[in-house]
């Protein structure tokens, strides 16, 4: 994958992102710098995964001792599904971390406050 296919890829990743946090009613301009970080693991994480899929997805390389030992990519690989969760948490793009935002709660009436303390 080119330089240019891997920026247009992680401005369309952007784009995307902004977009499904609009429409969710939680974007915010200032979360752009974490948005671009996202962005470009998401990026990497594409691309780390075609890469995965081309070497016919080794799972093992072998060591100088003749053992086998994870390959690296597929630790890599393992390290941006963390870091993408994690971003993808602070960015509110998944339905648990959502749950706690308060764009998202209803305003409670005192009347329901009380029939549902009453419960």
């Amino acid at each position: 994958m080119s330089a240019i296919n891997k920026e247009i890829d992680k401005d369309a990743i952007k784009r995307a992102t902004i977009r499904d946090m609009k429409a969710l009613r939680i974007y915010k301009k200032q979360y752009d710098r974490i948005i671009d970080i996202y962005a470009e693991l998401v990026t990497q994480y594409n691309r780390l995964t075609d890469d995965f899929a081309d070497s016919g997805y080794q799972v093992e390389s072998e060591t100088a001792q003749g053992g086998a030992k994870k390959s690296p990519i597929v630790a890599t690989l393992e390290t941006l599904r963390k870091d993408i969760l994690a971003y993808s948490d602070r960015l509110c793009l998944n339905p648990k971390s959502l749950e706690t935002v308060t764009a998202e709660k209803t305003e409670t009436s005192k009347l329901a406050a009380l029939v549902n303390k009453r419960r």
